[in-house]
């Protein structure tokens, strides 16, 4: 199934809580509306959201569950019960915090990505840094993404994507390597084509009308 994303634009169509997008029929007609401009898959968040995606679209979805929890800063798919409620999805493809921050409960990687296993899905790992890539990587996560590299409090902060880290996963890794966070432009998207990830995530430069109306409104004198 990988290889059905490989050199494809994955779209996420995710909205905060308070926004006036958050709802599942629109984030469902926000992914027909990235497919039929040719996304190869869509990124998800929630249970909700992700069951209306499947139910309007053919499509690959990767499906993640964003959930705070007191005394930890991984809010990524965090714990065991964010990974049950998504299998009950039929999400091809689980994303889950891969980061070195200690997890809720004092939960393990390992078991998240051996759980999903158990299910016949695969694991999309958020990175940070390249040695949460190859850690990932050796505790059996199907591919990695860049998604929070800046996002931690000791990884490499930019207003563009990371294109030394992701040139060093593809060098370096054997699993595919998603390249996501701060695509914002065809500009930025070029540069990281030229690292040769083995497929691009962009979420607000697409479906965030609200970021995208901002970045205009500061051009104005």
């Amino acid at each position: 199934m990988l290889e059905k994303l490989k050199n494809k634009l994955i779209v996420s169509c995710q909205a905060r809580e308070g926004e006036p997008l958050k709802d599942p029929i629109i984030m469902a007609k926000m992914a027909a509306s990235a497919l039929i401009g040719g996304a190869g898959a869509i990124r998800a968040g929630g249970v909700a959201d992700i069951n209306a995606i499947k139910k309007m679209n053919d499509t690959i979805v990767i499906g993640l569950i964003k959930t705070n929890y007191a005394g930890s800063e991984v809010y990524i798919t965090p714990t065991k019960k964010e990974v049950l409620e998504l299998l009950g999805t039929s999400c091809e493809i689980i994303a889950l915090d891969a980061t070195k921050r200690p997890r809720p409960n004092q939960e393990k990687l390992t078991d998240l990505i051996d759980l999903i296993h158990q299910k016949k899905r695969l694991v999309m790992a958020d990175i940070s840094t390249f040695e949460e890539a190859v850690e990932a990587q050796k505790l059996g996560a199907d591919l990695v993404s860049t998604t929070l590299s800046g996002y931690t409090s000791y990884s490499k902060k930019g207003e563009g994507p990371n294109l030394s880290l992701l040139g060093k996963c593809v060098r370096f890794l054997k699993i595919p390597v998603i390249a996501e966070g701060r695509i914002r432009d065809i500009p930025d998207f070029k540069k990281v084509l030229k690292r040769e990830p083995f497929a691009v995530v962009i979420g607000s430069a697409i479906t965030r009308p609200q970021d995208i109306t901002k970045r205009f409104v500061e051009c104005l004198p």
